[in-house]
């Protein structure tokens, strides 16, 4: 199953991946927070609080001082990077979506305050565009900055359910040497690019920060009936030397694979094996040393014959091919 679709990328703005959504100028019927929940939405009829009924996303009130707005929710991505594609869903919002929104987007270092936020040079991400209600509102993005904030804004006023920021990581380099550093992981530029079965849940998952939480935040496959065996390959956050695998195969007890191996792909295509067929428990951590000492970009994991990743970690150290990518990236998107 190949992952060509902007769709596929990972969320930057996820709640799972750290996203929060720092502020908003009115949520008066509905929290800012939801904007951003991994959940689809949903509506419960006759569900009403002191304020009328309860939406499944961020809702302001209606202006009647005459101004045009617009109102405005910061979200801070989870992952800093370069947007491909954003989504602004207003499921079950019909009577009262806004008919316009336009997102920004700017690129602050450290740890900035709303105030600083507010203040700082915002660039546009999407235009002011029309959107529809009760409708996943596409919208493709072009350009190569490095964002870690985007705002959304309703022209003037209005409910929107979920924002989806689908992109590519640009990790800071600082953070690369003399650091322990996870060639994979979703905030460092690691990301599926194809896969035998996403049936249950997609590979990707396994790729956040944290803990998982239940069984459908991993990459569960269905249930094979052949002789054959799942795999998900995933591309490095830049060409490197892996040390360590850790799989976590929480909550998957009954469905946990039996075993499984790691290969590695060079960068002319060379297939390296990395860990031969081992088995793996059910419901428990594992860590593994690697074999081999070729740099590499990329790696596929096969699960025998199927079942469930909770987390996959992939430890390991940059080549200077690797750190020279990395810096040149981060030196492209921010320098504008």
């Amino acid at each position: 199953m190949e992952m060509t679709d902007w769709s596929q990328l990972p969320d930057l703005a996820a709640r799972e991946v750290g996203g929060s959504v720092v502020a908003a100028n009115d949520e008066f019927f509905a929290e800012r927070e939801n904007l951003i929940k991994g959940e689809a939405p949903v509506y419960r009829p006759h569900t009403f609080n002191n304020k009328g009924q309860e939406y499944d996303g961020w809702e302001t009130r209606r202006r009647r001082d005459g101004s045009p707005g617009p109102d405005w929710a910061v979200i801070r991505l989870g992952i800093a990077g370069v947007p491909t594609g954003i989504v602004v869903d207003t499921a079950h919002f019909v009577g009262n979506y806004p008919p316009h929104v336009s997102i920004e987007g700017c690129g602050v270092t450290g740890h900035p305050t709303v105030a600083e936020l507010l203040a700082a040079q915002w660039h546009p991400v999407v235009p002011r565009s029309p959107i529809e209600g009760d409708t996943r509102n596409e919208f493709e993005v072009s350009g190569e900055r490095r964002l870690t904030h985007v705002r959304v804004n309703m022209h003037p006023d209005g409910g929107i359910a979920r924002v989806r920021v689908h992109g590519t990581a640009v990790p800071d380099p600082q953070w690369i040497d003399e650091v322990p550093f996870d060639l994979v992981a979703l905030r460092n530029g690691g990301r599926t690019v194809a896969c035998s079965d996403g049936f249950f849940s997609p590979p990707n998952n396994t790729l956040q920060p944290g803990l998982s939480r239940f069984m459908a935040d991993g990459w569960e496959m269905r249930r094979r009936r052949d002789d054959g065996n799942d795999w998900a390959t995933l591309v490095l956050a830049a060409e490197a030397v892996p040390a360590v695998l850790e799989v976590d195969t929480t909550h998957y007890k009954g469905n946990a694979p039996a075993e499984i191996s790691l290969e590695g792909f060079t960068q002319s295509g060379e297939l390296v094996s990395l860990l031969g067929c081992t088995p793996v428990q059910p419901d428990a951590p594992h860590r593994f040393r690697l074999a081999g000492s070729l740099p590499l970009t990329q790696v596929r994991l096969n699960v025998f014959p199927d079942g469930g990743i909770a987390r996959l970690r992939l430890f390991g150290t940059l080549t200077d091919a690797g750190r020279r990518q990395l810096r040149d990236r981060f030196t492209a998107t921010t320098a504008h």
